[in-house]
């Protein structure tokens, strides 16, 4: 008898606390990762208060890695996205994901079939975006080579992974002040110069919050592709902004409003722009000169100098497919190690292309650029590695 009043009693004032008291809802809910978190938005209204309450909190960039092979059928990312969406602390609104030319749209050996069966990147690229919500902009880009971070703390030794299946998607979430846009310019085949209007459009011109412009060339062994991204990268070569990126295999992701197919022929440029007056950034290019721990760990310092804020920074690495262990004489890792030694706390991603952009540009406290030189930059090289960071505001 006695005992059985007693928990309904307890339960129906359990019932009474989670139906009526916000913070405490808000505390319990706080725990769920957000894909637990916007289910419980739906039981009531008290909880979907909480929810985006809770929500608008979570401004810390998360990331998925992949860096084992996995069974043929699909790309390591995509199941490692199936499996970690599920536990992250973000409700993704920009998604730079990354992963390996060799695996994504190339050929795999089934040892079970004992047949190559050819992997089509369209289809990766769909399962991936499928993974992610609706609203979501997504650029995906495929590259030689990838370097990335282990899930689970920024503190993570970074990966140099140039041979292999390997991948990551950076998840953006809302970040108060803080936009981030994707962009895409294609070569027009009838037009030999670039309509200039399309940078105002993009947000990338007469824009004063504009800090950082990652920028990819695809299909870049075209004819006229050097040039057009020449085209690109020139009238963006200003003072107030850092510019980093390099030469990638192919895009095989670009969602947002302005999308439209394009030709599997055409080349161009994709990127993702970083506006907000909190944003601070700083890039250092390492030339074919750097080969050994010393000079590279002196291009580490001069980006140190910079001083960045570690905390809510990622760090990127472009580096050149001539580059790696090949270049530093057997010595894998080197330069991610070498970042790693300087930023403990940073995160880095990047890849092994075919070609790199960016040059040195350390930004000072009032984003004046210390120059390497008082012309124009030049900012497409080979055999070269562009590191850069990006701190995105001090987050609550």
């Amino acid at each position: 008898g006695r005992g059985g009043g007693g928990a309904m009693e307890s339960a129906a004032k359990g019932g009474y606390v989670l139906a009526n008291l916000a913070e405490v809802v808000e505390r319990v809910l706080g725990f769920l990762p957000t894909k637990a978190l916007l289910r419980a938005a739906c039981v009531c209204r008290l909880w979907r208060e909480c929810a985006r309450r809770a929500l608008r909190t979570r401004q810390r960039i998360a990331w998925v890695s992949a860096l084992e092979p996995g069974p043929g059928e699909n790309h390591a990312l995509v199941r490692a996205l199936a499996r970690e969406l599920e536990k992250v602390h973000v409700l993704p609104q920009t998604v730079l994901y990354i992963a390996d030319t060799e695996t994504f749209s190339g050929h795999e050996e089934c040892h079970e079939q004992k047949k190559a069966r050819k992997r089509n990147s369209k289809e990766t690229a769909l399962a991936l975006e499928k993974l992610l919500p609706k609203r979501c902009q997504v650029l995906g880009l495929v590259t030689p080579g990838i370097v990335v971070t282990p899930m689970g703390s920024s503190s993570n030794q970074p990966q140099e992974i140039e041979e292999g299946e390997a991948g990551f998607a950076l998840l953006f979430p809302k970040i108060d002040g803080v936009k981030i846009h994707t962009f895409h310019f294609s070569k027009d085949m009838k037009n030999r110069v670039f309509d200039e209007s399309k940078f105002a459009e993009a947000g990338l011109k007469n824009n004063p919050d504009l800090r950082v412009v990652l920028l990819f060339g695809y299909n870049s062994w075209k004819t006229g592709a050097t040039r057009f991204l020449h085209q690109i990268v020139n009238p963006l070569n200003e003072k107030s902004i850092i510019l980093a990126g390099g030469q990638v295999e192919s895009f095989t992701s670009l969602t947002s409003e302005n999308n439209h197919a394009q030709p599997g022929d055409a080349c161009g440029v994709v990127g993702l722009a970083f506006s907000g007056p909190q944003i601070q950034s700083a890039t250092v290019l390492l030339d074919q000169d750097v080969a050994d721990e010393r000079t590279a760990e002196a291009a580490m310092q001069r980006l140190k100098a910079a001083n960045i804020p570690e905390h809510n920074t990622i760090g990127f690495m472009f580096a050149c497919v001539g580059r790696g262990y090949r270049h530093y004489k057997t010595k894998r890792n080197m330069e991610a190690d070498a970042f790693r030694k300087f930023f403990p706390n940073v995160p880095l991603f990047g890849f092994f292309g075919h070609g790199e952009i960016g040059c040195d540009r350390i930004v000072t406290g009032n984003f004046v650029l210390r120059e390497c030189n008082d012309i124009k930059d030049d900012l497409l090289h080979g055999y070269t590695t562009v590191m850069t960071l990006i701190h995105l505001g001090s987050t609550k």
